[in-house]
């Protein structure tokens, strides 16, 4: 059979500050989705990394009053840092200011595009606002202001290199509208396409030297350009692939992948949906086959914020409530459309109710049991009754329920098929009272004995199957929940609380 390949991205964050909660957000998001695909036997690649090419991060040095060079290693390390406290798996973090692989490619991925007739460099007037490190028209400023930021943008005047957006107009329209270019939610691809329909204008591409501070890839043949951040970093798919360099990698991943899947948010979509394609078209190179959007975190109805008053560091998070109630609420809480608000109390709730009620106290519940009633040996064999036959055909059809879910970037869904093990497992508990059956058995009742062992067999396989549907969203907890339900010289461990009952505080 042939080898399934999975390539799978976050977008690169500026480091202008510390990494915030909403990073986070989609840095789990691409964890969930990558360590499913190879629980499913993919070959997976997963990237993440960081924009060191940006003004932001001049200007974010130039406030604090350190040299570029010392902001943007001190905070990319933050943002590489949260591999351990998230539990994250991702196979590559590229820096683009000093990953060797980085510029290259992005020259050649420029060459490929002026070779193709579709760079070309005109004087330029617009206003450009620093924080999205993009030109805006004044129709797409309400009241004058960035929509994201909430800042005037800047006037800006000078001669810059463009790419020729408007020639590929149609085939992105048509690439979208028939699938191969996949847009999840459908609301966002219905927004590039309006995007489209109301007429691409080239962009640029480039700024000048003077005004990115001499920070950034210098565009080739032309000193006086430095490359325009987005360009840069859009790169980054392709060159952290060894595409400049003639790595196998590129060949291996980036052709090679049944699916190329770009998680990206709401802020960024044009540029990943429309300019990123385009630029690929431009080149020759295939496209990303999937891109999925999240909608962004709040706090009190404001977005949350790397260098606003508006913020949640995840790392100080996890300090303070654990790995698992951080990630768990990340995928329960937050929609697949709209934007979420955080609060500590919400996360602890849902940690609370879910994790130490739900999935702690159904393995506690029967490892208990197991031991009270079966001296710590789970009951083996084929057994069914009336009574678990549907706890077995949910622990069946989790696993296609999960897939579908995460196939239509669902992750509130996905761990809906998780705690829906739980809920039957309680059911059964319920319906068949164990603890009537052992007592039953004590009577000498072998009909009572037989259906003990066929309940307690099936909560015991559900148990596992729980953990192994878990994997992907809750790695760490899975594992507890395994060693929970694994005999060891064929007696289950004794039981112990595998999540902590947790308590909202304040200063996160």
């Amino acid at each position: 059979m042939a080898e399934r390949r999975t390539y799978i991205t976050t977008t690169i964050p500026y480091v202008n500050a510390r990494p915030h909660l909403g990073f986070a957000l989609e840095l789990v998001q691409a964890d969930v989705l990558a360590r499913h695909a190879r629980q499913r036997g993919d070959l997976v690649r997963s990237l993440t990394g960081t924009d060191d090419n940006s003004l932001k991060n001049v200007l974010a040095a130039k406030a604090e009053g350190v040299d570029v060079r010392e902001l943007v290693d001190r905070n990319a390390d933050a943002f590489a840092a949260l591999r351990e406290p998230l539990a994250l798996s991702f196979d590559d973090f590229i820096r683009t200011s000093s990953d060797p692989r980085h510029r290259g490619g992005v020259e050649r991925l420029w060459r490929r595009c002026a070779a193709a007739g579709d760079l070309y460099r005109k004087h330029y007037q617009g206003l450009y606002c620093v924080g999205c490190e993009q030109f805006y028209a004044p129709e797409d400023l309400p009241g004058g202001r960035c929509p994201e930021h909430d800042t005037e943008p800047q006037l800006v005047a000078e001669e810059n290199w463009f790419f020729r957006l408007s020639r590929y107009t149609e085939e992105l329209r048509q690439l979208i509208i028939s699938g191969r270019l996949r847009i999840q939610p459908g609301s966002r691809r219905n927004e590039v396409l309006a995007l489209i329909e109301g007429d691409l204008h080239d962009f640029s591409i480039s700024r000048s030297h003077a005004r990115a501070h001499g920070w950034g890839i210098t565009v080739p043949g032309d000193p006086e350009q430095v490359i325009y951040v987005w360009w840069d970093a859009l790169g980054n798919y392709v060159t952290s692939l060894g595409y400049g360099t003639d790595h196998p990698d590129f060949v291996h991943w980036w052709e090679g992948s049944r699916q190329r899947i770009h998680l990206v948010g709401k802020g960024v979509i044009r540029f990943h949906a429309v300019y990123w394609p385009a630029m690929l078209l431009s080149a020759g190179l295939p496209l990303p086959t999937d891109i999925l959007v999240h909608d962004y975190l709040t706090i009190d109805g404001r977005k949350i914020s790397k260098s606003g008053t508006v913020s949640a560091d995840p790392a100080r998070l996890v300090d303070q409530v654990g790995t698992d109630a951080v990630r768990w609420w990340l995928l329960r809480d937050v929609p697949r459309v709209g934007d979420a608000d955080f609060t500590v109390q919400r996360l602890v709730d849902r940690a609370n109710g879910e994790l130490a009620g739900g999935i702690g106290n159904l393995v506690h519940r029967t490892a208990t049991m197991i031991h009270r009633y079966r001296g710590g040996i789970p009951p083996t064999g084929v057994l069914t009754a009336p009574e678990t036959e549907r706890l077995i055909r949910v622990c069946g059809e989790a696993s296609q329920a999960i897939e579908a879910a995460l196939d239509e970037f669902d992750f509130r869904q996905a761990t809906a098929a998780v705690l829906g093990i739980v809920e039957e497992a309680n059911r059964a508990i319920e319906a068949t009272r164990p603890w009537q059956l052992a007592k039953a058995e004590r009577d000498d009742d072998a009909v009572a004995a037989e259906r003990l062992d066929t309940v307690l067999g099936a909560l015991h396989r559900a148990c596992l199957s729980v953990a192994a549907r878990l994997a992907p969203f809750l790695p760490d907890a899975a594992g507890r929940v395994s060693a929970q339900c694994t005999p060891v010289d064929g007696v289950l461990p004794e039981s112990r609380p595998l999540f902590p009952r947790l308590e909202a505080r304040t200063g996160i």
